[in-house]
């Protein structure tokens, strides 16, 4: 890595620190068609915490036949002990919150849909009918102290609706908070948001009681408009940033949905701005070129590449 780059500039108008929400061994891994081994699997996070990554989102308690990647959901929980980090576990169901209780996870995720078409295909249910399924889910964690965040799909656009209603969007975003979510992550699944998009849907979600610093972001990099929307989601005031180490990703109900935002493209960009993370970019790229080597393919992050290729 060259020493002293990027050069730090702050810019005006941005929080002083972002907690980066990590999701590749989660949203990363999902979709790889080769099975990852479970021990792989305990490795890249143990290597992500050491990197100093805070949150560590380490798998989804689904149906083995919906999600086969994540099917050692057991096996992989408990070998995770010593881990500085928080480890969120995505549940669908009562089912999966039983299993999350059963192996002692202290943070959930449930996973909504803006549009009726991928409520449908992720979930076979209607968005109202998946909001009812929640409900007792969410209910049942707080009542077990265990820290709730509510994904949402689809708000800045969707594979077959087209666009997304700002309105359509905040109505269940705000359905999903007031059925007690601590945090709420709003997904471009697709990749299709820009800048003034993000910040018209931050401020409405603002307006109806929705604070920023109950949000975070969750962009995919299919059109490049990652790190910009991102930029357009600090300088809102939003402080939680959802990030996959090495790009990986995408989503196995919408072909579309291309790569997460890199964690180390986000670093660099968070680093030049003087805005603190507490990710050793260092050993975060090293990380993404290990586990590379082992799912036999470059990383697509370009930071990965481009430090990578400089060692």
């Amino acid at each position: 890595m060259t020493d002293g780059l990027p050069m730090a500039v702050p810019a005006q108008g941005l929080p002083p620190r972002v907690r980066i929400h990590e999701v590749g061994a989660r949203d990363g891994l999902q979709n790889e068609r080769t099975v990852v081994p479970t021990e792989t699997k305990a490795e890249f996070i143990h290597r992500l915490a050491g990197a100093g990554l805070t949150t560590i989102e380490a798998t989804s308690f689904v149906h083995p036949k919906w999600v086969p990647q994540l099917a050692d959901a057991e096996a992989l929980f408990p070998m995770l002990d010593g881990v500085e980090a928080d480890l969120p576990v995505l549940v669908p169901n009562a089912r999966g919150l039983d299993r999350a209780i059963a192996l002692g996870a202290r943070r959930i995720a449930v996973f909504g849909s803006a549009t009726e078409s991928f409520a449908k295909a992720n979930l076979n249910r209607t968005v109202d009918e998946s909001l009812a399924m929640f409900e007792p889910v969410v209910a049942r964690a707080r009542d077990n102290k265990i820290h709730v965040r509510g994904y949402l799909s689809m708000c800045f656009g969707d594979p077959w609706e087209g666009p997304v209603p700002v309105h359509q969007v905040v109505r269940v975003a705000k359905a999903l908070m007031d059925l007690g979510c601590d945090e709420l992550s709003l997904g471009d699944t697709i990749g299709v948001a820009t800048p003034g998009h993000v910040q018209t849907l931050l401020a409405e979600l603002n307006e109806e009681g929705v604070p920023t610093n109950a949000i975070g972001v969750h962009f995919h990099d299919t059109y490049g408009q990652a790190l910009a929307n991102t930029l357009a989601a600090l300088q809102h005031g939003v402080t939680t940033v959802d990030a996959s180490a090495g790009g990986l990703g995408g989503c196995p109900y919408a072909r579309s949905a291309t790569g997460n935002l890199a964690t180390e493209d986000l670093v660099w960009m968070l680093n030049g701005l003087g805005v603190e993370t507490g990710v050793d970019l260092g050993r975060l790229t090293a990380t993404s070129v290990w586990l590379a080597e082992r799912l036999g393919r470059p990383s697509p992050s370009r930071t990965v590449r481009a430090l990578s290729h400089k060692e």
